[in-house]
């Protein structure tokens, strides 16, 4: 129901397709529970999660049947757990809609995975205009409210009061819920993207559009803790009132909680990875890059630092006799040499022999400076100018460091 993007969520190229031979490998992509499949080359997971409101809707929708079709005896719990697994199956078709979307407009997705409430789709990008990030939040919604309308003409066709029928009611009612609680306009859900949208398309401004839909999603999560028990209480939401102490009362208390506490943590995500992705115009491998001097491979560690400190430079580069770089020597594999031992060991034994992917261009900046980190993991990456020429050595240390300085600039 909710898609978020994955800087980490960030995550497998859309339509499932690889990296070309003379790409850089992804890294193993992350689980998220048990693989199901791959549809349209994206992974679906099943979180641990999921079997738990798996038996919880096999015990409570059992107990419904219980009341309207008594015959079943025992079984009605095997066909409550039909119920529970045709949801989820609801509930993916609904997150196959943002997938499909996001593939459709090239943006690609790390996985599907389904959980507690529902389900998500870890899309890695953002859309680029406030019509595509509209198109792909609606998708998922009206998708659930099509499924609602197929349920409910399946209704026409069998008998009420019967296991179908009831199945198909079931069904039916589910997914305008899960339609109607995913167009509420709040950050994470789906309509508060779309609120995004509009206001993004009213200002200009992306972020503008995120905080407006954030701090109305933080709203919605305090409706619904406070007015779910008030409404179950009252009857509006069920077959009249309750005792207050009851244990219904206190369910309905704690299903409230649970979910405000989604929207609200999923509101506050949401926001602080908007304004994550505000300033990573700010990351320039330029300005992130340690000066490097060239040494070559037999050079005694102590002779290598003598000739860094001369230079001003704070990175080492291997290189071989014509001066091409070879490697580099890592910042914690100096810090682990002894200085007593540095005359006697060469900048040969501390190097990480160089890959093309650790090669990056001193121009690359923001979002592609990322992907190209996260596409090859190192600890230190050799900076090059357009001409082939040496800039120096970029750290993932620093990266981070300036991330965090970033996000810890007044107004952020």
């Amino acid at each position: 129901m909710d898609d978020s993007g994955d800087s980490g969520r960030p995550q497998p190229g859309a339509g499932g397709t690889g990296p070309g031979p003379d790409k850089p490998k992804r890294p193993a992509e992350p689980g998220g529970g048990l693989l199901m499949g791959r549809p349209f080359g994206v992974p679906v997971y099943v979180a641990p999660s999921w079997f738990v409101v798996a038996a919880l809707i096999t015990w409570v929708f059992g107990g419904q049947l219980d009341r309207v079709l008594p015959e079943l005896g025992g079984a009605r719990y095997l066909v409550a757990l039909f119920f529970a697994i045709a949801f989820y199956a609801s509930v993916l078709v609904h997150e196959l809609a943002h997938t499909v979307a996001a593939l459709r407009y090239k943006l690609p997705v790390r996985r599907i995975q389904l959980q507690f409430f529902g389900g998500v789709s870890e899309i890695e990008k953002e859309t680029e205009t406030p019509g595509r990030e509209f198109v792909l939040a609606f998708v998922g919604p009206l998708l659930s409210l099509v499924l609602g309308g197929v349920f409910y003409g399946g209704m026409q066709l069998v008998e009420p009061g019967t296991v179908p029928g009831v199945l198909l009611a079931g069904l039916m009612i589910s997914n305008l819920i899960v339609a109607a609680f995913n167009l509420l306009p709040g950050l994470p859900l789906d309509g508060g993207r779309m609120l995004r949208a509009v206001v993004w398309k009213i200002t200009g401004r992306p972020m503008s559009g995120t905080v407006a839909a954030a701090w109305v999603g933080r709203a919605l999560a305090v409706v619904v803790l406070v007015g779910l028990p008030l409404l179950t209480h009252t009857g509006t939401l069920g077959g009249g009132s309750q005792d207050i102490g009851g244990v219904e009362t206190v369910m309905d208390a704690l299903l409230a909680a649970i979910l405000a506490g989604i929207i609200w943590t999923g509101a506050g995500n949401s926001l602080r990875m908007a304004r994550l992705r505000e300033h990573l115009p700010d990351l320039r491998a330029r300005t992130l890059t340690r000066r490097a001097v060239p040494v070559e491979s037999a050079t005694p560690l102590s002779e290598a630092l003598r000739r860094a400190n001369e230079a001003g430079a704070r990175a080492l580069v291997v290189v071989d006799g014509q001066g091409n770089p070879k490697g580099l020597v890592r910042e914690t594999a100096i810090v682990g040499v002894p200085e007593h031992r540095r005359p006697w060991v060469a900048v040969s034994g501390l190097a990480q022999d160089l890959t093309d992917g650790m090669r990056i261009p001193a121009e690359l900046a923001g979002e592609a400076l990322l992907d190209r980190l996260k596409a090859t993991p190192a600890t230190e990456y050799l900076v090059v100018e357009e001409t082939g020429e040496i800039y120096g050595v970029l750290s993932t240390a620093d990266v981070e460091r300036a991330f965090v300085k970033a996000m810890a600039r007044p107004g952020s």
